[in-house]
């Protein structure tokens, strides 16, 4: 049966429901109570003193709660940035603080802890070249105020200025200097840089170190650049060998130029004594020449035939009859025991023989005469 139709009256939902209205007088009717008790029993004319003591229990209780919540500790290594109404108010240090906390909130930021970021990209050189680099970065807070207001994304903030700084340095650099020897010098570069940029726009951050964990040339060129490696390797092994080499054969060769400059030297001094020997000699058997010259001139002449003829294996015999006889004699015919040494010796006294007879012929050309006697070898 429906709600509108006739002889049901409890179905209309417009009508009064003494259940429903009996159940909500009972929940007014325990409020009111409620509000008794702590009012006291007279309602809200007068209060009474218990009803004044107990307002004031729970407002010395709403007070220390107050006061309660307001208190906090900040940690060593941690700084707490109060804000006022959401402004920047002032930065306590490690201990026990307090703020009202419906005027003043407090961020409490950690100063001391190690953050680290690590980020693996590829950038180019100043050779036009691709390098692979995997660097790491790891700071700390200087500044928390401007670590909270300045920076919402700290990983994010130092990711971008990273590579903005890194990619700088690389630009700047060749790729073998980057790949071998340069690693720490690219990273301390990368690291003054990009605290430069992270003072530039007060970001509050602190970096410790930049570290380069890989840096090499892409998966596609990695053949030919260890070839290339190896080659470089190559070449300079043989520059350190050259220069070994080097090392060895220069002070040789400046000890056996220093032994011809001394030998020259000795041999100079030698010439010169032995023309100051002769010309003093020459001096005196001119003196005598001139006392005695056909005497002179016989003696020279003795002289000279002697030396040219005490050196040779050829015996003449000058007859009067003018017969000149000639013969080799036995113990000359045979063969020395050194032949070389013995042809070294013969060359050299023939060398110094004819030398001496040269010079003594020339004392006096014009007026000397060979005496019709002939020498035959």
């Amino acid at each position: 049966m429906a709600w509108n139709e006739p002889g049901d009256k409890n179905k209309n939902p417009w009508g009064n429901n003494k259940g429903d209205k009996s159940e909500l007088d009972d929940l007014i009717k325990n409020l009111v109570s409620s509000f008794k008790t702590l009012f006291g029993k007279g309602g809200p004319g007068p209060l009474d003193p218990s009803s004044k003591k107990n307002i004031g229990m729970v407002g010395l209780a709403i007070l220390a709660i107050y006061l309660l919540f307001g208190i906090y500790i900040v940690n060593d290594g941690e700084r707490g940035v109060v804000l006022q109404f959401g402004k920047f108010n002032e930065i306590t240090k490690p201990g026990p603080h307090w703020i009202p906390r419906i005027i003043q909130t407090v961020e409490i930021v950690d100063v001391s802890k190690i953050r680290s970021i690590q980020q693996k990209t590829v950038m180019l050189t100043e050779d036009e070249n691709i390098v692979s680099i995997n660097f790491a970065i790891q700071y700390d807070v200087k500044d928390a105020s401007d670590f909270i207001f300045n920076v919402r994304d700290p990983d994010i903030t130092l990711r971008q200025a990273g590579e903005s700084a890194i990619r700088e340095v690389l630009g700047k650099n060749k790729m073998d200097f980057i790949i071998t020897e340069g690693r720490e010098e690219v990273a301390s570069t990368t690291k003054d840089l990009l605290q430069s940029i992270l003072d530039f726009y007060k970001s509050g951050i602190n970096v410790q170190t930049v570290n380069i964990l890989e840096a090499q040339p892409p998966e596609q060129v990695q053949d030919a650049f260890s070839d290339a490696i190896k080659a470089r390797e190559d070449e300079q092994r043989y520059i350190n060998e050259a220069e070994a080499y080097r090392n060895e054969i220069i002070p040789l060769a400046r000890g056996e130029a220093k032994q011809i400059l001394e030998e020259a030297k000795a041999y100079r001094v030698k010439l010169i004594k032995s023309a100051e020997g002769e010309a003093t000699r020459f001096r005196q058997l001119y003196t005598e020449y001139i006392k005695a010259p056909e005497v002179t001139r016989e003696r020279l002449y003795l002289e000279a035939v002697e030396s040219v003829l005490e050196n040779t294996s050829k015996v003449m015999i000058d007859v009067d009859g003018g017969n000149n006889l000639m013969y080799l004699p036995l113990d000359k015919i045979i063969k020395p025991s050194n032949p070389s040494n013995y042809q070294d010796n013969k060359e050299r006294n023939n060398n110094n023989s004819t030398n001496q007879l040269s010079d003594k012929l020339k004392l006096d050309r014009n007026t000397f005469d060979p005496r019709k006697r002939q020498v035959y070898e």
